[in-house]
């Protein structure tokens, strides 16, 4: 892992630690890397509950309870589904928030609609989730450090904001 996400890694940690939540994954294409940036910090066994790395259609329909209807209809990778995911993972691991991935990391398996490379990532909780499409492709390995860093930067930027929140109710 990359200094870069250490350093994500360890704000996030620091966040989730002082507001008392918790976090799990849901990862396609990432296999499970972001879920590896967050354990890379000591002590996140107090907020990061696990993750579930849904591969398959099948796996993100049971699990995690992403519609068929949209898979068929849309895709995996698509905005809606990284969405879904997010909201299924919150809730098959009872966790405040949930970070998911979903997309093409190649080499191959991209589209004209749909080329190698993109890959939708969201964060969240059952209320409010945000998402962020990347669409870059610069070899599988390039692509998913690149996912599981913009991952975990979108869900730093997310923590932040919540943090403001909570603060100015408390307040």
């Amino acid at each position: 892992m990359d200094f870069e996400s250490k350093i994500i890694s360890r704000e996030v940690s620091e966040l989730l630690w002082e507001m008392e939540k918790t976090v799990g994954t849901a990862e396609s294409c990432t296999g499970g890397r972001i879920a590896e940036a967050i354990i890379s910090v000591p002590g996140a066994s107090k907020y990061f509950k696990g993750g579930i790395i849904s591969y398959t259609n099948e796996i993100k329909m049971s699990l995690l309870g992403v519609s068929p209807d949209l898979l068929e209809e849309k895709t995996a990778v698509c905005e809606e589904v990284a969405i879904e995911m997010v909201k299924g993972a919150c809730r098959a691991l009872n966790t405040n928030y949930a970070i998911s991935a979903t997309g093409i990391a190649g080499p191959s398996g991209g589209t004209k609609d749909i080329p190698v490379g993109t890959i939708w990532l969201a964060c969240g909780n059952a209320d409010r989730v945000v998402t962020l499409k990347v669409e870059e492709d610069h070899g599988r390995d390039i692509n998913l450090a690149i996912a599981t860093n913009k991952a975990m930067q979108l869900f730093l930027d997310y923590l932040k904001a919540e943090n403001v929140t909570i603060e100015e109710r408390e307040g």
